[in-house]
């Protein structure tokens, strides 16, 4: 029997279904919540919750657990690096189901010190959160999010000149502009205190 247009339709349409991955962590099933730990112990937890999802059959219930990272923009030795860092040292994300036993495999993980908020009924957090921790990705799969800047002196440090008509002077940082990736030193030049504005690549720490 001749199938009708309408049934072809149909089984053009299964044909080319593509399952979406929704651009917001946020829109992934169950809710995000924050648990705390102890501080340098986040790998570990996220280590020892993962087997605990496992050994106890919750993947169906506990889906992920992040340690929210970011790019940090560092100059060592004058070269400017981008390392990784914990954006929240000693709090650990997890997306799950709230329910009393995922609510116990969590809070029973080793080094795990609760939930953040009530610790009878902790919320999940806001899509605006989720989104600002955790950042969007755009179609292309990049997340929305440029490498944050932190630099490796602070106001009223001595730092040595490498570069430039003051090299080998040393000079106390009265002011950095992360912004402009410049610094204003005040540089003692015979005697008296010079400021002098200088590029983040011309110091390092004295």
């Amino acid at each position: 029997m001749s199938e009708t247009i309408e049934e072809v339709l149909e089984e053009t349409e299964e044909d080319v279904v593509v399952e979406e991955q929704p651009l917001s962590p946020y829109d992934l099933p169950g809710g995000w919540f924050v648990i705390h730990s102890y501080s340098g112990y986040e790998n570990k937890v996220k280590a020892n919750l993962e087997s605990r999802v496992k050994s106890m059959h919750l993947e169906d219930k506990v889906f992920d657990v992040v340690i929210p990272m970011e790019d940090v923009v560092e100059y060592k030795g004058g070269k400017k690096v981008t390392v990784q860092r914990k954006k929240f040292p000693g709090y650990v994300l997890v997306r799950m189901y709230l329910e009393d036993d995922t609510w116990y495999a969590v809070r029973n993980t080793p080094s795990v010190t609760g939930f953040v908020g009530s610790s009878t009924q902790p919320s999940p957090l806001s899509r605006r959160e989720v989104e600002r921790i955790l950042g969007v990705e755009k179609e292309d799969g990049a997340k929305k999010e440029k490498p944050t800047f932190k630099p490796a002196w602070e106001v009223s440090e001595t730092v040595r000149v490498i570069e430039g008509p003051f090299a080998d002077f040393n000079g106390v940082i009265e002011d950095i502009n992360v912004d402009q990736s410049k610094v204003r030193v005040l540089v003692d030049i015979f005697g008296r205190e010079t400021p002098v504005e200088l590029n983040f690549d011309q110091i390092v720490k004295y």
